[in-house]
Parts: C-alpha cells; structure tokens; sequence
C-alpha cells in the first residue's frame, strides 16, 4: 500500500511534466507569431516539432518509442508487466515536442506509459511477483489519469476497465491511494484548476430521452469511422520503410489541415472548453479563413462536422509521421463536436419544443465517443461525471453510453488499444481462464525428451535405438531434414516387436502414422492449441516450426503450466 501511494505521486510528476513542458513550448510559440501570421506558421510548426522528434529517435535515443496503451497491456500479457528502462523517460521529451509543437496527439498514453515503466522497474527493484507487478502498472495508469482530470474515481475505472484488473478488495486499496496521491500531487502544483473549465447549469429533462438514443446511434457510427480511418492509416504509412518519407507525407498533411482548421491544432482541450461556453469565435479560430462567416450558425455546424471528420485523420499523420501521443484527447475534442453539432441542428431544425442543452449533448457526445472507441463505458460515465463536478447528466450519460458500447461492440469486438492485441492473441481480458491462456507461453511447455525415429529406420533399429533407450510411449518420426513426417506409438509395437524376422524387413514408414493434429509453434497460440487437444482427445501432439520437428506438448505439462500461472497472476 505504501508502494502503490509512492507509484501514484511519480505518475502524479509524470503528468505534471509533461504537462508542464508542452504548455511551455505552446507559450514560446504561440505567441504573437500566431496571432498575426497564423497562415504560415499553423503549417510550419507541426512540421517542425516531428523533425525534431525524428531527430531525437533517430540519433539520441536510436530506438523507436512506443507511447501507447498497447505497449503496456503487451508488457502485461507477454513480458510478465516488465516494461524497459527507456520507455520510463522516452516520451518525457518527445512527447510535448509534438504536442507543443501542433501534433494533433495526446498526452495522457505518453504519461501513462511512462508512469508505468517506473512502476515496473521500481517492482523489479523490490522483487515483487507478476501480479504485484501489474497491479503497480494499473495504479500508475489511475495515478496519471487522476492527476491529469482530477478524476480519482474514473481514474481507478479507466485502469481496471483498459488493463483488464481484477476488481477485489485486494486490488482496490491500492488503486484508490495512487490516485489520491496523484491527484494530491496536482492540486500541490495547479490548485483546483481542471483541464476542462465547467459547472452544469442545465437540467435534464426526461423529454429528451430519445435524442440522447440517437447521440448514442451516432456515437457509435463515429466511433467505428475512428477505428476503421486509424488503423488504415497506419497500415498505409508502414508500406514506407523511410522514416523522412513518412514525416515528409505525414507533416505535409497535418501542415495543410492545421493551416485550413486550426482548432486542429494541439491537443484540443481549449477548443472543447470554448465549445462548451459556445464561444464560436475563440473555438473554431478568430483568425483564420471561415473567421468572417461564424454568425451564420450552418457554417459552425459544417465546421464542427468537418472537425469530427478530419480529427482522427489529423492524429494519424501525426503518428504516422512519427510522432508521440495517444488517441485519449482526440476522442474527447472528436466527441465534443459531434454533440455540440447534433444539438445545434435539433434547436435549429426546431424539432424539439425548447432547445436542447447544447453544453450537455456537447458533454454526453465525448461519454458516447469513449465508450465506443475505448470500449470503456463506465470510465466515460464517471470521467464525465467527475469532470462537471456533479451527477445530474447520469441518465443522459448512461443512456448513450450504453447504447454506443453496445453497438460499436457488435461490430467491433475490440477497442482500438486492443485491436491489434487480440488479432495477435495477444489480449488479457478480465476473462480469468483466457487470461491465463495468453500468459502461457508455448515454449515452455514444449517437452524434448523424445527420441526421433528416422524414416527409414527398420523394426530392429526401432526397438535398440528407440523403444529400449526411451522412457516415453510415443515417438516422433522424421527425415534427413529433421521434417516431420508422422508418429509412431508403443501400442503399434507391441504385438510384433518380438517378430525377429521382421526386424529387417518392416520399415517404420509401414507402421507409423499421421499424428491427430501438428501444433505449428510459430503460429498457433494457447487458445488453438487446447482447441486442437480438445477436438483430438489426445494426450501429446508435437509441435512443428517450417515443418521441422521440434518437441511435444502433453496434455498434462499444459495443465501444470496452467496452474502455475494462475497461482502467479492471482493476488
């Protein structure tokens, strides 16, 4: 416990740097320079800060940084929660370059990644065990979102709902003292200052409960445009194997789409917090090209649509060329717009009798966005919630919450920060029993203590050099490549390995035969192979890499492993 309050106040610092060094290079930048020549520096700057972030990999650090959620949750399921040294301060430096500098990013993963690399090692230190490990990476996760919102109770939901952490007793009291460590942190440097600036002041109202359904439908729809844009984007930029190529695409587009809508530019958090005061004119720029067409309320609403639309391209140029940041921002900012724009064409269109609540739907459409792209409900609820300091949007939340969670999930079972993973097999889930499926680890359950027996072995070289030499009942068969080409069973021996005038004349490729499945070790993971034991019935089935021979696995060796791990990961 004392452990898990120390964890919180490093991801309280954490947050707070990294905080504190982006808002520093916005304020060098930003400036004058800005304000009167917007037009060529809202196109050079991002630009700027992702050659420097180049630079930075490329000859300071020589390796690539990984900032987002998925590298932890890879660390949990595949490293046993150990994440490197370098990722502990890779993204304090290169992560406010490219916000600071215009990368349409945010900082949350960057932090969170890092408080949870220092978790990690400071676990290691201490020799604690894999499920102490990841819990610590789980408080360092609600510490950095609790400090960064001044959520403490969403902070903790978040780190259970994304790092799929049991939720015990045990596992409780650790998370709720990293998160008022955390957020003790902030306050000491900021006060009561909040990212979002907002007190409700509308009430809700039980006649706009079918709007909310459908700001729960729309949500859902966006949140599937979000994933199905994102990872094609990235899939795109990996055709190129040039760094400078993918930073030359990538900052050109992001350049071009900054310069045409600056509230693009950075993180988002001020225009949300102008979108919700319906300051048109500071939220979707006062400088710019549509500045002089804000008092027609069509055009905010085609800018606000045409914000939703292009935020997710704009954060994956920035990620594609090479930048550091999460996704955790532009949901909100692309959540916000959607609700605020639904809201201005229901009170425009006059389909309601009294206007909506711009600010709530504005509110509520972030809720709706986080539960379908981050399949995190409960955490959009209560961030939300925690965020206006009060409850009174509960209903409206819950509702389309749910329904976006809900639809989005049909459709796509997983959330984008694990997408990836579970296409890999590679996902802990709150699933206890596949959970330690994906911890297994097939090389070691692979058993080597077989004798092979070549093709063209007679009877006789069967029985000296294998059946007398072995302790096993079973044998593998294999050619001059050590390819396999089937198995043969003691119980196929037995009722002629006594025929002495056979033991020059039979040949095991004669009496041997096809094993029940192959286990291929580069491809298959847990979930397969206790698939393929379960179909087959079979107590041992060898395991193949290119066709090559390389061991067993036994029914019985995976059940103990089972076992092991399941003691190991439970607190």
């Amino acid at each position: 416990m004392i452990i898990s309050s120390i964890v919180g106040f490093i991801a309280g610092l954490v947050a707070v740097v990294i905080k504190n060094l982006t808002h520093l290079i916005q304020a060098i930048l930003e400036g004058e320079l800005i304000y009167n020549y917007h037009i060529a520096f809202y196109f050079i700057f991002p630009v700027i800060g992702l050659a420097f972030v180049l630079f930075i990999i490329k000859w300071v650090y020589r390796k690539e940084v990984e900032s987002g959620i998925p590298t932890t949750l890879f660390a949990i399921s595949r490293q046993k929660g150990i994440l490197s040294k370098f990722q502990a301060y890779a993204s304090l430096i290169t992560a406010p370059i490219t916000v600071g500098f215009g990368g349409s990013v945010g900082l949350e993963a960057p932090a969170v990644v890092t408080g949870a690399s220092l978790s990690s090692n400071l676990s290691r230190k201490l020799k604690m065990n894999q499920a102490s490990r990841t819990l610590l990476i789980g408080c360092a996760a609600a510490g950095t979102m609790s400090s960064i919102f001044q959520a403490p109770i969403a902070a903790i939901i978040f780190a259970i709902e994304i790092f799929s952490l049991d939720l015990t007793l045990v596992s409780m009291i650790p998370l709720l003292l990293a998160s008022i460590s955390a957020i003790l942190t902030t306050y000491f440097f900021y006060g009561s200052d909040v990212i979002l600036h907002f007190t409700l002041t509308d009430e809700f109202e039980v006649s706009e409960v079918p709007f909310y359904i459908l700001l729960g439908i729309i949500s859902s729809l966006c949140s599937i445009y979000f994933s199905r844009i994102y990872f094609r984007m990235a899939k795109f930029f990996k055709k190129f194997g040039s760094r400078w190529k993918r930073l030359l695409i990538g900052g050109f587009g992001l350049g071009v789409l900054t310069f045409t809508f600056p509230p693009l530019y950075g993180e988002g958090y001020d225009v949300i917090n102008n979108l919700l005061e319906e300051n048109y004119r500071d939220a979707l720029g006062s400088n710019n090209l549509f500045s002089a067409y804000l008092e027609n309320i069509w055009i905010v609403i085609a800018l606000l649509v045409s914000l939703a639309v292009l935020k997710v391209v704009a954060t994956s140029l920035t990620l594609g060329a090479g930048g550091v940041g999460g996704i955790f921002a532009p949901v909100l900012f692309m959540g916000s717009a959607m609700g605020h724009c639904i809201a201005l064409i229901i009170n425009k269109m006059e389909i309601f009798r009294n206007d909506v609540s711009v600010s709530n739907f504005t509110l509520v459409g972030m809720a709706g966005l986080m539960a379908g792209i981050m399949h995190a409900p409960l955490t959009a609820i209560f961030l939300i919630a925690e965020l206006t300091r009060g409850y009174e949007l509960f209903i409206p939340l819950m509702i389309t919450a749910a329904i976006s969670y809900m639809v989005t999930s049909q459709i796509q079972k997983h959330s984008v920060y694990t997408l990836d993973l579970a296409s890999r097999g590679d996902l802990i889930t709150h699933n206890k029993d596949q959970a330690v499926l994906t911890l297994l680890e097939i090389g070691e359950v692979i058993e080597t203590d077989f004798i092979p027996l070549h093709i063209n072995m007679t009877l006789g070289e069967i029985i000296r050099e294998g059946v007398i030499k072995s302790k096993r009942s079973i044998f593998p068969v294999v050619d001059e490549e050590h390819n396999l080409k089937g198995i043969l069973l003691l119980d196929d021996l037995r009722p002629i390995m006594f025929e002495r005038q056979l033991y020059d004349e039979l040949k095991v490729s004669e009496i041997m035969q096809a094993p029940p499945e192959v286990i291929q070790f580069k491809s298959d993971g847990m979930h397969e192979i206790m698939r393929k034991f379960e179909e087959t019935a079979a107590w041992n089935l060898p395991v193949v890499e290119d066709g090559r021979y390389k061991g067993f696995v036994s029914k019985s060796k995976l059940l103990t492993a089972y076992r092991d791990i399941l003691v190991e990961v439970t607190l």
